[in-house]
């Protein structure tokens, strides 16, 4: 499946059906249809709404939609997106809050590059805004980078976060959700070898797979079952030539896309048909639930083919993050060197994607870092999306965290607002 053409081929399919979409709320809306006394030409137009725009997202990329942050003061401040460090895959931005005097809690969210984009972590940034300075990895959708521009695999992403830790400096708090976890411990513990000076004051890694077969998941039992060769098979293509990418081997967002929706397709199936029918009711609006929910969900981007690969063999068949045997740029990574970096793990009690005991494997491969400086919490009920986004985040982990960074900062603890809220 290596060529151009898969590649056009699902573009294709795609376009075809946001066309269709559109063309079916065209029809269903022409105003001689009022004239007929039948519903069927409200769904058909109902139908179309939801099919384009769920179509037309697929290649869109979210906007942050964070705009105001209320400060310490009770006013509004207007909350700016700048790229602070640009690089070929990734951006360092920040969120800038004008009119705010720098806070004392800085913070790095390492958003996962695992078929969304950073924006999935957007009430993250929202819930840590009033409260910190906060910095966010922005990855790049692969498509769009040229193969001028060379590899990116996960020894490159390692070294982009130890760069950003090093620019932020060493009072940086770091946070890495999900897929960044173990290479954001990996690129902590470089930098204890490498750049003393430059590491983070503290890491909490949420939900990540550092020990993948320490909880057995769909995620997990998918990696054991196939083969590196058939996985490159099946997963890998060829960029299309409508892109400046052209060429790239890549990991398509189509096709990450379309095995996300598989494993509930059921319940995906259920959403949508009820979205349908709200529609022909009238009791939908742009930004309802099933709308703020699936464009996110639904914009995904390409991942680079050596970055997967290298991360299923790597990380997940190999184990060389469990076992302290990761290599970067041709230097065994000893996490047993990290030393003075106060590290907690979050987990969730009903993650199905990293489970209980996966995140937690760091603790014990920290065999440098005095027991005052690990902690670990267990959120009771969460889900995967819950302990860095959902309730559980904004109520119970949020609070644990902010404390932790204060607990870890060497100075006077920093009195939060739990009130306030980004906009």
């Amino acid at each position: 499946m290596r060529n151009m053409a898969t590649y056009d081929l699902m573009e294709t399919v795609r376009n075809t059906n946001q066309w269709l979409g559109a063309t079916a709320r065209a029809f269903g809306s022409y105003p001689a249809i009022g004239l007929v006394p039948s519903p069927v030409f409200r769904v058909l137009a109902a139908w179309g709404v939801v099919m384009e725009r769920s179509f037309a997202r697929m290649i869109t990329k979210p906007d942050w939609n964070i705009t105001t942050v209320v400060g310490m003061d009770g006013r509004d401040h207007v909350v700016h997106v700048r790229s602070v460090v640009e690089r070929p895959f990734g951006n360092l931005v920040k969120f800038d809050v004008q009119g705010r005097a720098p806070m004392r809690r800085k913070v790095l969210l390492v958003a996962p590059m695992s078929g969304h984009y950073a924006t999935l972590v957007r009430s993250t940034v929202s819930s840590l805004l009033p409260d910190c300075d906060v910095y966010v990895t922005d990855w790049h959708n692969a498509r769009d980078i040229p193969v001028s521009k060379g590899k990116f695999d996960i020894e490159d992403y390692t070294l982009y976060l130890a760069d950003f830790i090093e620019h932020l400096g060493p009072d940086t708090h770091v946070i890495a959700v999900c897929q960044p976890a173990p290479l954001t411990l990996a690129a902590t513990a470089y930098l204890a070898e490498k750049k003393p000076a430059a590491q983070p004051r503290t890491l909490i890694l949420i939900g990540g797979p550092i020990d993948p077969d320490a909880a057995a998941t769909d995620v997990t039992d998918f990696g054991r079952r196939i083969t590196m060769g058939q996985l490159e098979e099946i997963a890998i293509q060829r960029v299309g030539f409508n892109y400046a990418g052209a060429g790239r081997l890549v990991y398509p967002g189509l096709l990450q896309l379309a095995s996300f929706i598989a494993m509930n397709a059921d319940r995906h199936g259920e959403a949508f048909f009820n979205q349908i029918l709200r529609v022909a009711k009238g009791e939908a609006s742009d930004h309802d639930h099933h709308n703020r929910f699936y464009d996110e969900y639904l914009a995904v981007m390409d991942m680079t083919a050596e970055f997967y690969l290298s991360t299923v063999e790597r990380v997940f068949k190999g184990r060389e993050i469990a076992d302290n045997k990761f290599v970067v740029d041709g230097h065994k990574v000893d996490i047993g060197k990290i030393t003075n970096v106060a590290v907690k793990v979050v987990e969730g009690e009903k993650d199905d994607i990293s489970g209980p005991g996966q995140c937690l494997a760091a603790l014990d491969l920290l065999t440098g870092l005095p027991d005052s400086k690990k902690a670990q919490h267990l959120e009771p009920g969460a889900g995967h999306y819950g302990i860095f986004a959902g309730k559980s985040w904004r109520n119970n982990i949020r609070p644990l965290v902010l404390n932790f960074f204060d607990a870890n900062s060497g100075d006077q603890p920093v009195v939060s607002k739990p009130h306030l809220q980004s906009v």
